[in-house]
């Protein structure tokens, strides 16, 4: 990524007011992209976009343009119309497909949202780019994001492989299946390899493993969940401390992602099938961890009296099902595209509690740490 391949290039990103968006429009910032965001208000108050200043250094709802600075448009991805417009407009050569309703236990509140915005929304931003044409002498990249809980878990051992089946026991997990399955039929039924020439469109989905990094205020979650309460001087309840999660930096998979993207642009001119269907990214081995173990070394970082109540017998309370093991097997992605994890879990707790502690203290330019954090990451990057 330091070859300046991604400077003027224009990366449509839908989601991109969320967690893992706003910290991607920071990256492709550095990296000189010019990018048009697509995607609702920020899912929670406060908010990365918000603190680090995106909401106001985006442009909002500008006229149609294919060129142009950062752009932030506050629009539906169930809205096709208007997508179908935004595409069409901006003509984007990368699309990063993030926006989504992205948390479990939110999924059994509300089923029928979730099954519209992960499936309906992907299947919107897949006709958008089928209905509005790629420009004459360009080719598209487009990658749907969709989850590490997108196939059918059955609590294994080892790691899941791409070509393992999809599932999902929640809505959530569901709804994440049905995604790779839409972007699967769209991928053979519009965009095939061999005839890359006529619609110049290469199609891949991304599943990546828990994503930590500071600006992640959802509900439910560990991480925000253990920073808003030691904030606060309170002790902070771990529903399942035995659960196991591949656990990593939120610009770990973003990396990934953009690769990918790079990749299929690069091979797409030639029919090159390699880089389509699905990915992995997730972290080694050592950094499959369980929520207990996360818990006592975020709250060890912390400091103070970050207190934890790790007992589950305390806990007395109906809680939805959520998976016990899941692990993902990243082979593919180290061979054939060459990423890995450059970040330890541990530098990861220790830039993620940073980032929380700033945040608490209110005395740190947050845009600055996060674009500090992206420069120290890339150049990790480059060093290896």
């Amino acid at each position: 990524m330091h070859d300046g391949f991604f400077a003027g290039r224009r990366v449509l990103i839908t989601g991109h007011t969320g967690f893992k968006g706003a910290w991607l429009c920071h990256l492709l910032a550095h990296l000189g992209a010019v990018v048009h965001g697509y995607s609702l208000d920020p899912p929670s108050q406060p908010s990365l976009f918000g603190l680090t200043g995106l909401d106001s250094s985006m442009k909002g709802d500008p006229p149609q343009t294919k060129t142009g600075g950062q752009v932030n448009q506050h629009a539906d991805i169930l809205d096709l119309p208007r997508l179908i417009k935004a595409v069409d407009g901006f003509a984007p050569e990368i699309v990063l497909h993030m926006a989504a309703q992205s948390l479990v236990r939110p999924s059994y509140a509300d089923p029928a949202g979730t099954f519209a915005v992960n499936v309906q929304g992907t299947v919107n931003v897949l006709e958008a780019c089928r209905l509005a044409p790629v420009p004459e002498g360009q080719s598209r990249a487009i990658v749907v994001v969709t989850s590490d809980k997108c196939y059918e878990n059955r609590e294994w051992v080892h790691g899941y492989r791409e070509t393992d089946p999809m599932g999902g026991h929640d809505p959530y997990s569901a709804s994440k299946g049905c995604a790779e399955l839409a972007a699967a039929a769209y991928a053979r039924s519009f965009f095939p390899a061999r005839s890359h020439a006529q619609h110049r469109t290469a199609l891949a989905t991304a599943r990546a493993g828990n994503v930590i990094g500071g600006g992640d205020f959802a509900l439910d979650r560990l991480v925000p969940d253990m920073a808003r309460a030691f904030a606060q001087g309170e002790a902070v309840r771990i529903r399942r401390p035995e659960a196991v999660r591949p656990w990593q930096h939120v610009l770990e998979p973003l990396s990934g992602y953009l690769l990918l993207a790079r990749r299929l642009l690069e091979s797409g001119p030639d029919g090159d099938s390699t880089f389509g269907g699905g990915w992995n990214f997730g972290p080694g081995p050592d950094d499959v961890r369980s929520v207990g173990q996360v818990a006592r070394r975020f709250a060890q970082l912390w400091g103070d009296d970050a207190r934890l109540d790790l007992d589950p017998n305390q806990d007395t309370g109906e809680h939805p099902h959520e998976a016990g093991l899941l692990v993902l097997d990243c082979a593919k992605a180290r061979t054939l595209l060459g990423w890995r994890p450059r970040l330890g879990l541990d530098q990861a707790l220790l830039w993620t509690c940073g980032w929380y502690r700033a945040w608490a203290g209110g005395d740190h330019d947050l845009r600055e740490l996060v674009r500090a954090q992206v420069r120290e990451f890339l150049a990790h990057q480059q060093a290896a």
